[in-house]
């Protein structure tokens, strides 16, 4: 019997191993692809995921592939948001493919030792004594395989939450868009383009292969067509040239081209016992804002060290609930923000144009454009409770700090992340927090600094979980 099966193998998937496995927690992958997609399909890549990844002292695997950028967009409106004000060491967004994302956590994964099985299809999820039991195919003959717990990180059509029961509400797809990776035979008259008027709303931007762009499009004439119709360059480009008002001249041939609408659901629970749900398995919506993936890694990112405490006998199983609790408030704001966006993207109108406008010149507010910024970058996100304490106190990330240890040697907050273990940071002299009574102490590597360059967040003393969130801190001598 496995610790872990995760059903899905994309980027979510992986992830969400690569942190079970760093624990030391015994995991399986199941993908039905026999090999990694060819296809771009997600372009952003925000900067708390990117974050996360610097938090595991893997950062530089992705800005090494990526072209990055100090702003992001909501519902393409011309007044960008700026990214670079946050308090981060990764405050910016990076244009990199999936295809290049997957490929680089499934890296991580394989030098893990994580046990990933392609060309599996998954039959049936099905709880038992002490476990789940996973029926599949991955020839003639179907197989089956047992585990502590099952993770559906199987997308939008999941079959491990359907199996589960777990109920999908929402709202069906009311219009469609277009996209395509593609070559233009003309250079832009800027490296990012995004015009929104009576006809349409166009983005351009490079794909980072310094050959293709990306076109997202939303054409006012073609947006009932259904998503699973096929997409021509020859319709693409005449939508483009229409919005733009000017033949960009693509080429015949293209990396990729897809219609997508605007569905949009939640799961409405992210744990059944033993089976959990992750990325878009939990939640889909319009790609608006480029959420999706990124909010998936976050959700991986939570509850990987949970599971992981859960399973090696580190910690009640009721640390399990505050999966749902922490990220499925997070899972209802994404679906309400791509709503509001999916209505100022599709709306042509003088009332819609005017409404656009509105919202434009707010963003020119300092502290509405933060907060958009922060919400659409995950950055802004922290958690209402102290893990299995009624006691009322925000978890917030806690940025990298510059640690000077009291031997004089330098580390940094996230050096110490790395291997994914809980962290107490104390300035010299000063004492520790209290841990919960049911964190032991051999789960918690405990650094004394001398000096914290930029401060602990005004605390003295800061226990931060393994996915970088402050659980506790101290900030006097009394608490």
């Amino acid at each position: 019997m496995s610790d872990v099966i995760i059903v899905g193998g994309g980027p979510v998937g992986l992830w969400l191993a690569c942190e079970l496995k760093l624990a030391g927690v015994d995991v399986t992958v199941l993908e039905r692809r026999a090999k990694r997609i060819d296809q771009s399909r997600a372009l952003s890549m925000h900067g708390r995921s990117l974050e996360i990844f610097g938090l595991r002292g893997l950062g530089d695997r992705f800005l090494a592939h990526a072209v990055k950028l100090p702003t992001g967009h909501f519902a393409v409106l011309d007044k960008r948001l700026d990214f670079s004000v946050i308090d981060s060491s990764y405050a910016c967004s990076l244009f990199i493919t999936q295809k290049k994302t997957e490929e680089l956590i499934e890296e991580r994964a394989l030098e893990l030792g994580v046990d990933l099985r392609r060309g599996v299809y998954v039959d049936q999820v099905e709880e038992i004594d002490e476990g789940v039991r996973v029926t599949f195919s991955s020839g003639a003959a179907a197989e089956t395989l047992a585990a502590r717990y099952v993770v559906g990180a199987d997308g939008a059509r999941s079959i491990v939450r359907t199996a589960a029961g777990i109920e999908f509400p929402g709202t069906p797809g009311t219009f469609s868009g277009m996209m395509g990776d593609i070559v233009l035979g003309k250079p832009l008259p800027a490296p990012v383009i995004s015009t929104v008027n009576d006809r349409g709303c166009l983005m351009i931007a490079p794909l980072g292969d310094g050959k293709h762009h990306r076109i997202v499009l939303f054409y006012k004439d073609m947006m009932h067509k259904a998503k699973t119709e096929p997409l021509s360059v020859e319709e693409l480009a005449l939508a483009t040239a229409d919005v733009l008002g000017e033949d960009l001249e693509p080429g015949k041939d293209a990396l990729w081209l897809s219609r997508f609408d605007n569905e949009t659901r939640l799961a409405a629970q992210y744990r059944k016992g033993r089976i959990l749900l992750a990325g878009d398995a939990g939640h889909i919506h319009l790609p608006a804002g480029g959420q999706g993936m990124n909010v998936g890694i976050h959700d991986a990112t939570n509850l990987g060290w949970k599971l992981a405490m859960v399973v090696k006998g580190e910690a009640p199983e009721a640390l399990l609930d505050t999966y749902d609790d922490e990220r499925r408030p997070i899972g209802e704001y994404l679906h309400d923000n791509t709503l509001a966006q999916s209505l100022l993207i599709m709306g042509f109108s003088p009332e819609a144009l005017a409404l656009r406008a509105t919202l434009n010149d707010l963003l020119h507010v300092p502290e509405a454009n933060l907060h958009l910024a922060q919400q659409i970058s995950g950055f802004g996100f922290s958690y209402p409770k102290m893990l299995l304490d009624e006691q009322e106190e925000e978890q917030w990330r806690v940025p990298d700090r510059r640690l000077v240890l009291t031997d004089g040697s330098e580390t940094s907050i996230y050096a110490h992340l790395a291997g994914g273990k809980w962290v107490h940071v104390a300035l010299e002299g000063q004492t520790e927090v209290t841990l919960p009574e049911w964190l032991d102490r051999d789960c918690v590597q405990f650094v004394t600094a001398r000096q914290v360059e930029g401060g602990l967040l005004g605390a003295t003393a800061l226990l931060v979980r393994p996915d970088g969130h402050a659980a506790r801190m101290r900030k006097s001598a009394v608490e």
